[in-house]
């Protein structure tokens, strides 16, 4: 599968009836195994991004070069379509254009330009957003990049959370008449105010941490969402793993009494073992 058939595929979901669930993936082995369980699609988020290449919280330290490497070792690794979260787009909306290009340059299915005021000012405790003028440049700026047009290109806001669902929608049809692909809301909460903005607008809809009001899956689908991210277990699963497993090391459990480990089988299975080897075969004269 080449990258344009992941967007192609990205856009058929966003284009489709119903709402789908995306893996939260953040590296090679995490691609792997979402394609082979059989995702659609796949959400790189910046959480997990800061947590998988620099160990920090989801604060904005994470730079531009840092994240599109790693998308770039994921995509080789997978063909699963990804949408990547690229916040603010590193800087103002010339730095966005430059995020386009790093992106689509590194296989992302899809990118998400939010509006939120990152990093965080000086002496403000809560989320700020910009003006939507300046939002509004920041999209215009990130569709006048893309080289390949099926690059999907994603208009996020957190204003409902932040504002008031008025300014969402506003934002959100101002993204819209821009050319966005799809608008991403946080911040949802109710039937109320997803239907309100699925009134107002026409693109399909990506939720973010959909409450339990509104997790009904064909509720969600009869709405217009296509994409509803429901968090970021996976790298959370993986962390109690780790940390569960180099404890019982260091209390000097035998290594073949360590619990939960993935069998031979599986590591075997999405290192591509079999693959590697004929290709030794094939290629270096190795025997098997």
């Amino acid at each position: 599968m080449t990258w344009r058939s992941r967007r192609e595929a990205l856009r058929a979901i966003l284009s489709g009836s119903r709402c789908a669930r995306p893996a939260s993936v953040y590296d090679a082995i995490s691609m792997r195994i979402a394609e082979d369980l059989g995702f659609e699609v796949g959400m790189f988020g910046g959480s997990v991004a800061s947590l998988a290449i620099l160990g920090d919280p989801d604060i904005a330290l994470i730079t531009l070069s840092e994240l599109a490497e790693q998308m770039r070792r994921m995509a080789r690794a997978a063909a699963l379509p990804v949408v990547v979260d690229a916040d603010h787009g590193y800087g103002n909306a010339l730095n966005v254009r430059r995020t386009v290009q790093e992106l689509e340059g590194a296989g992302a299915a899809g990118l998400t330009i939010e509006d939120t005021l990152l990093p965080q000012p000086f002496g403000e405790a809560k989320p700020q957003l910009v003006a939507i003028d300046e939002g509004l440049g920041k999209i215009k700026a990130a569709l006048d990049a893309r080289s390949d047009p099926t690059l999907v290109i994603v208009g996020r806001t957190g204003a409902v959370s932040i504002t008031s669902l008025e300014d969402a929608i506003a934002r959100g049809r101002a993204y819209e008449a821009a050319g966005v692909d799809a608008l991403f809301f946080t911040g949802v909460k109710t039937k109320t105010q997803l239907e309100a903005i699925a009134a107002a607008t026409t693109l399909p809809l990506v939720l973010g941490g959909p409450s339990d009001e509104i997790s009904d899956w064909d509720y969600l689908s009869a709405q217009r969402v296509r994409i509803a991210v429901q968090g970021h277990a996976p790298i959370a699963a993986a962390t109690q793993a780790v940390f569960d497993t180099l404890k019982a090391v260091a209390e000097g459990t035998p290594p073949k009494q360590l619990q939960g480990l993935a069998s031979s089988e599986l590591m075997e299975w999405v290192t591509r073992a079999a693959l590697v080897q004929q290709r030794g075969t094939n290629f270096l004269g190795l025997k098997k």
